[in-house]
């Protein structure tokens, strides 16, 4: 993982690899539901090791499973795919100039990777965080795809087992440092309001992404004197 960065800090390191675990487990909730609709072992692994991001993963299996055409699953996925244009964004001063690094950068440019980088108070650290968590989260959202393609049978239901709630709790635990700041909680407050505003009467996927609305609200409070968390506050 050498980058043109400082090395990130051990807590950094080590909750990068707890967090591609947690993901992993619920890799194992999307390789079930995805044989369970009717697709392949290889068919669902090759989705998680080219698509490579949950969300428009289960959306395009929700959107199969219900009957949907395959145009109407690959429109709900690019839809919850949008927000990772606002995520390369925020990234562009703490990635390398080469155009290389950058396009493979672009494959692990996912939430967790995101959120690992952009939480570093030494910017010469953020480059080495988000290949951390990247590349943690890659293997072992793959690995997790596999073993529950292969033994999803065996498994039972995902939903049973609490495979479901695994993804959701460990990233808002990841984002929980971010609520200490004024900033990051007028944003979280917003996103949460629209999300749950637009719930009951917009299509699957809609709701999420006008959430990141809510980072307007967070930019009233923004300010020089607002640093982000130490990296220890991570873990």
């Amino acid at each position: 993982m050498a980058t043109s960065g400082q090395p990130a800090p051990r807590e950094v390191r080590r909750a990068s690899v707890a967090l591609g675990v947690a993901v992993g487990v619920f890799g194992i909730s999307f390789g079930v539901v995805a044989t369970g609709t009717g697709l392949s072992v290889p068919m669902a692994c090759a989705m998680s090791l080219l698509v490579f991001t949950g969300a428009t993963q289960f959306a395009v299996i929700g959107v199969l499973a219900a009957g949907g055409s395959a145009l109407a699953a690959i429109g709900s996925g690019l839809l919850l795919g949008a927000r990772h244009i606002a995520y390369g964004l925020s990234l562009n001063r703490r990635m390398p100039p080469s155009i290389w690094k950058r396009l493979l950068a672009a494959q692990f440019l996912i939430d967790e990777s995101t959120a690992m980088a952009t939480a570093q108070d030494d910017p010469a650290h953020a480059e080495s965080a988000f290949w951390w968590a990247g590349l943690s989260v890659f293997v072992c959202w793959n690995l997790g795809t596999l073993v529950g393609a292969l033994f999803g049978d065996a498994l039972g239901d995902p939903g049973a087992l609490g495979l479901d709630a695994v993804f959701p709790a460990a990233f808002l635990a990841l984002l929980a440092p971010l609520l200490r700041r004024p900033d990051g909680r007028a944003a979280a407050i917003a996103g949460a309001v629209i999300g749950l505003a637009l719930v009951p009467f917009a299509p699957a996927g809609v709701p999420i992404v006008a959430a990141a609305a809510g980072v307007v609200a967070g930019l009233f409070f923004a300010g020089p004197d607002t640093p982000p968390p130490p990296p220890e506050e991570l873990v």
